[in-house]
């Protein structure tokens, strides 16, 4: 009841008069009540990309991100706008915030739908891959969601997956999946980092990726026989890039951040409110 409580609360404020200039008042969805009713601290609809900013619809005025660079406006599967980036220059930013990183408590969600609209992406870097959402720089690193080209010298076509790094760089634990992907189509993302739950299989913690709905792999954190610890940075958050050294070539809905792991029947159930 107390997480239904809040959730209406959200969904009032957000539809008051004067909390948001008339022809930007966004449209709660299914989907919006959905992830609303389950807690995020950060929750962005990226449904204005003609804008130069756009707030959060819960955490406060400091989780509001800027745009940047050439984007325009799409849909979701279920009508909703969303963000498309030119995979040379657009992209979302928010200013670090201790709700953005998975070191404040240990345990963090990030959920996310995407489209590639490219296998091939114009602009990546490393072995032929994009971060296409993302915290952390040089010296700051903290978590990444990538996605390969169809061609990369690592033998990863389009392999999408997510990241946690010690604060120094190198070599990151995570998670992934590896399918065929189609360009233009949408996917749900969900990684889960967890270093409270440490078991026998998992002793260090884990990482998690969903896709769609579904659990599709579940690591360790540790790489190599190094320990992975989640460590706050100061770099931004970013969305179409992660520090302007690759870019992506697609679209980016609803990306909202939980200080908590979602279980897999609230990942399922975001999917179907899609």
């Amino acid at each position: 009841m107390y997480r239904l409580a809040v959730a209406v609360i959200a969904l009032v404020s957000l539809l008051s008069p004067g909390t948001a200039h008339p022809t930007h008042r966004p449209c709660v969805s299914a989907y919006d009540t959905a992830v609303l009713q389950d807690g995020p601290v950060a929750f962005w609809r990226l449904a204005q990309p003609g804008s130069s900013s756009e707030a959060s619809a819960v955490g406060g005025s400091a989780l509001t991100g800027t745009y940047g660079g050439t984007r325009s406006a799409t849909t979701l599967p279920n009508g909703d706008p969303a963000t498309a980036f030119d995979g040379a220059t657009g992209y979302f930013q928010v200013a670090d915030n201790a709700k953005l990183s998975p070191a404040t408590t240990g345990v963090f969600t990030l959920e996310a739908w995407m489209r590639p609209d490219t296998l091939e992406f114009p602009h990546v870097q490393g072995s032929g891959y994009v971060h296409w959402m993302g915290k952390g720089e040089a010296g700051q690193h903290e978590y990444v969601s990538r996605m390969y080209s169809l061609t990369n010298t690592e033998n990863r076509p389009n392999r999408i997956s997510g990241y946690l790094f010690n604060h120094t760089g190198g070599l990151g634990a995570g998670s992934y999946f590896q399918d065929a992907i189609s360009a233009g189509t949408w996917i749900h993302y969900v990684l889960v980092i967890n270093a409270n739950a440490k078991s026998a299989t998992y002793p260090n913690g884990y990482t998690k990726i969903y896709r769609d709905g579904v659990l599709r792999d579940t690591d360790d954190l540790s790489i190599s026989g190094t320990v992975i610890v989640p460590s706050d940075g100061m770099a931004p958050f970013r969305v179409g890039t992660r520090d302007f050294l690759s870019y992506f070539q697609g679209a980016v809905g609803k990306v909202a951040a939980y200080n908590k792991e979602l279980t897999a029947a609230q990942v399922a159930a975001h999917h179907s409110a899609m």
